[in-house]
């Protein structure tokens, strides 16, 4: 009784193997023409960034001259992967490169900036891709390291520029940058000889003088420091 159910089964079978090789046949010539859409797709994504290779190199290169890197310079490297399968991000192996100083060879960015040049390049590169960029919070650490005076104040000056399009929280010791920021926020360091803790405090009005003047001048506070301290933030509102 079971015999023309494998009949039928059998028969099924014998048809799925005899068309095996022409469906084999079917699914090279799919992948070949896969592989040619992507070698094309890949090869058009190559030439695209390389012309936004150079506009970036271009424009961080010119924004680290006034981030005390006179006479630096920032690359972009694209090289072949080192195994060409493709991927979703085309064949292109990308790393950016960097000299700090006039005379240096560009090297990996990752193997030769320090944490302040670090972050001053981020920043560059923050600023220059403002407009493309989706991440909503930036945060900056050690950006004024090794810079002061004019730089100082040029760096605070691009932080402010980024916080009117996302969030930019910066940690830093310096007036100049201080100065610049929307809100200012202190961080104390408090130990009962037991325990030691973290207060963050908002800063407003005159309490936001006394910290500018502080920084500024130390442990004595006088009318001059306050002064400026006053003057800084007033400039800050202009920018």
């Amino acid at each position: 009784a079971e015999l023309p159910d494998l009949l039928e089964s059998l028969r099924s079978e014998w048809q799925s193997l005899a068309t095996e090789s022409e469906r084999l046949d079917q699914i090279e010539a799919e992948l070949r023409q896969a592989e040619a859409e992507y070698r094309q797709l890949a090869l058009s994504l190559r030439t695209s960034r390389q012309a936004a290779a150079q506009a970036l190199a271009d424009a961080v290169t010119e924004r680290m001259q006034g981030l005390a890197m006179d006479g630096g310079r920032f690359d972009v490297s694209l090289e072949n992967a080192r195994d060409e399968r493709p991927s979703a991000s085309g064949w292109d192996q990308i790393e950016f490169l960097v000299s700090a100083n006039p005379g240096q060879p560009l090297r990996p960015l990752s193997k030769v900036a320090s944490g302040g040049e670090l972050s001053r390049i981020s920043l560059a590169i923050q600023v220059v891709t403002a407009g493309n960029a989706l991440i909503p919070t930036l945060i900056f650490d050690e950006v004024d390291v090794g810079i002061g005076g004019a730089v100082a104040e040029t760096v605070g000056t691009l932080l402010r520029q980024l916080g009117e399009q996302r969030q930019v929280l910066c940690v830093t010791h310096l007036p100049q940058v201080a100065a610049l920021g929307h809100h200012h926020l202190v961080v104390n360091k408090v130990s009962s000889g037991k325990k030691t803790s973290t207060t963050i405090a908002p800063l407003v009005d005159t309490d936001r003088v006394d910290e500018l003047a502080r920084m500024l001048g130390g442990t004595e506070i006088t009318a001059q420091t306050e002064a400026h301290a006053r003057e800084m933030i007033a400039r800050a509102q202009e920018v």
